[in-house]
């Protein structure tokens, strides 16, 4: 028995009206057949205009970041040049600072440039691991109800004040130090690194550099923290599955993963630690003029901040004042680089993994 035939419709008005307006011949249909009301023109255009105030809005702040830091760069540069000009002595190499008299001054930057890096790179070779180390707690071992007060803790770190690390570094964990500094220039004092220069314990570029760490901790394990957590659990899983344990899985599929993020966590700490003022003005003792040279950590000094700092009042010339600030110059090109090669380090590390 033959089954029912096929029952041709024709199309409704309200769908003619609809299709013939979606084709541009300027017909405003009714409802669609579903019953829901068609968008509006104007709320095309209304959505089309925020579109074009939310990018003028971001690169216009895009644009007035970048102007910020080339007037920065341009200030610093037109005050330094008159101190340069008159400067005696080799900016780059000199150990000297005389700048009492603005006609006959003569400074360099090579110890303040010496403390500054490597108080800073100590700090960092004993703060990265441990964040990255409590990161990895946090994220892969801890238990809900611990994970979040020990994130929450760590994070307050970071709402010290830079005077209150000084202090503590230099009024209660400085006497615990010379143990240390101790054992280390008794095994490895005949390296010029750890050689002992008779500096006061609590007042050497060692002990800044674990003062450092202390305060650039909170944003490397931050950042970590953040980063490990949006490890895709995809590749956690097929890790186990393969038969891995919780560390390779760990080393195979989350660090990887998180390297980029690391790494950016780690440049912010180093531009952190570069710029450190109160803390290492009050920790570090500096060196009288004419000092010998050495590369001892063990030695007191000046980072570029603290030598600024701790000789505001003799900013009462502008041939003196451009001397510092050409010091000041020079921690700016140096906290460009370490960001520009930040950049360049996760960019590759992002092509490689994408």
């Amino acid at each position: 028995m033959p089954g029912p035939t096929a029952r041709r419709t024709s199309p409704s008005a309200e769908q003619v009206a609809h299709v013939l307006h979606h084709r541009g011949l300027g017909l405003r249909p009714g409802p669609d057949p579903d019953g829901r009301a068609p968008l509006e023109s104007d709320k095309a255009d209304t959505g089309r205009l925020g579109d074009k105030i939310f990018g003028g809005l971001a690169k216009g702040s895009g644009i007035l970041v970048v102007a910020l830091v080339t007037l920065i760069g341009v200030f610093l540069i037109a005050q330094a040049i008159p101190a340069l000009s008159r400067n005696n002595a080799n900016f780059l190499t000199s150990t000297e600072w005389n700048v009492a008299n603005p006609d006959s001054m003569s400074f360099g930057i090579a110890r303040m440039l010496w403390v500054t890096v490597i108080s800073s790179i100590l700090a960092l070779i004993l703060a990265v691991p441990l964040g990255v180390c409590i990161a990895l707690f946090i994220t892969q071992y801890a238990p809900t109800w611990l994970a979040r007060p020990a994130a929450s803790l760590i994070d307050l770190l970071a709402a010290v004040p830079s005077i209150v690390y000084g202090l503590w570094g230099a009024y209660v964990v400085g006497q615990y130090f010379r143990p240390i500094q101790d054992f280390v220039t008794s095994v490895f004092g005949w390296i010029p690194l750890f050689a002992d220069e008779g500096a006061s314990a609590a007042s050497t570029i060692a002990f800044v550099s674990i003062v450092l760490a202390v305060m650039i901790l909170p944003i490397i394990t931050a950042l970590s923290r953040e980063v490990f957590a949006q490890t895709p659990g995809t590749h956690k899983e097929a890790a186990l599955a393969l038969g891995a344990t919780k560390w390779e899985m760990i080393r195979t599929a989350v660090l990887p993963f998180g390297k980029p993020g690391v790494i950016s966590a780690a440049m912010l700490g180093l531009g952190r630690a570069l710029g450190e003022t109160v803390a290492v003005m009050i920790i570090v003792s500096s060196l009288p003029e004419g000092a010998p040279w050495s590369w001892s950590i063990f030695n007191g000094g000046e980072t570029f901040a603290s030598k600024i700092a701790n000789n505001y009042g003799e900013f009462d010339t502008p041939t003196k004042t451009g001397a510092y600030i050409a010091a000041g110059l020079v921690l700016f090109i140096l906290t460009f680089i370490v960001n520009a090669i930040a950049r360049v380090v996760i960019e590759r590390r992002k092509a490689f993994t994408e």
